[in-house]
């Protein structure tokens, strides 16, 4: 499996952006379709946008369209998540996640899992 960890977290305001990254140890990281999920408080956790192994296909969750980009970069070992546009409603941990299997946007069917990175967005 690979090891993943995120980074890139932190405080915002409303209307602001960050970009998070989620390092890949292995050498078989373009062998994994990846994906960022987030977890609220409360919350479970939910899927927010994936890529595919090569970079070529990229899908997003309804509330993260238009505003959160997924890109990667695999001569770094690298995804990344930008986030645009931020709201109070983004307030989450966010994970990265790395897929073996079947492109999914199922939580349960991704092998490896980072340790997230907290997200906050102030009103």
């Amino acid at each position: 499996q690979v090891q993943l960890v995120e980074s890139g977290g932190g405080l915002v305001q409303a209307g602001g952006s960050l970009r998070l990254s989620c390092a890949a140890s292995g050498r078989t990281f373009s062998s994994y379709a990846m994906g960022w999920f987030r977890q609220a408080p409360g919350k479970e956790r939910e899927f927010v946008a994936r890529i595919a192994r090569n970079g070529d296909l990229t899908n997003y969750a309804y509330s993260a369209k238009g505003r959160f980009t997924i890109s990667r970069d695999n001569a770094k070992n690298t995804v990344y998540l930008q986030l645009n546009s931020l709201t109070p409603e983004d307030t989450a941990i966010y994970y990265c996640a790395a897929q073996s299997g079947l492109w999914s946007t199922d939580a349960s069917r991704y092998d490896s899992w980072g340790q997230g990175t907290q997200v906050t967005v102030a009103s």
